[in-house]
């Protein structure tokens, strides 16, 4: 009740002051009806807040004060937390259509072969010294495939694991 009275007395003091007509008479009036909005808001409902007579009463006369464009702007409420209800609801719905099993194929590229993974993994063990620019070149000279060495790079990192070497490595050797 206290913030109600406290929202008619700027009411009637912006009334005071801006009974010229023009944008700024209706910019206050959709500072206050905002206002009034952020208030009923507030108040502790699960579905929709309710409206009293006396709320009913003053956002219509504040409706009056707005011209007609900034009264469709201005004519709904909606909770930040309904926004972020919508915005999960897409990215599931997203989500759903792009990676759901009833899709033949994933959208984008599909990656190298698996034979040419293969081959280069195969390079690499019976090469370990040989690095990704030298595995991309002997590829593209004995068999012809243009790869790029940041594909050798990315294939290796995935699927090449280094066979322990025999004995120790330099930082037992050190520590020992």
């Amino acid at each position: 009740m206290k913030s109600l009275f406290l929202v008619f007395a700027h009411i009637l003091a912006t009334i005071a002051k801006l009974m010229r007509p023009g944008g700024v008479r209706a910019l206050a009036a959709e500072n206050l009806l905002l206002k009034q909005q952020l208030l009923i808001i507030g108040r502790s409902r699960k579905r929709y807040p309710n409206l009293r007579p006396l709320d009913r009463l003053y956002l219509g006369f504040l409706a009056t004060l707005l011209g007609p464009r900034r009264t469709s702007r201005s004519a709904i409420t909606i909770r930040p937390s309904t926004i972020l209800g919508f915005h999960r609801a897409l990215r599931k719905l997203k989500y759903r259509l792009l990676y759901s099993s009833n899709r033949t194929g994933t959208p984008g590229p599909k990656g190298p072969a698996k034979d040419l993974i293969h081959l280069i993994l195969e390079i690499k063990r019976r090469n370990p010294r040989f690095g990704c620019p030298r595995i991309a070149l002997e590829i593209a000279r004995t068999f012809r495939i243009d790869i790029d060495k940041d594909v050798v790079r990315r294939i290796l990192a995935k699927h090449y694991r280094q066979d322990p070497g025999d004995g120790l490595s330099w930082l037992t050797f050190i520590g020992t």
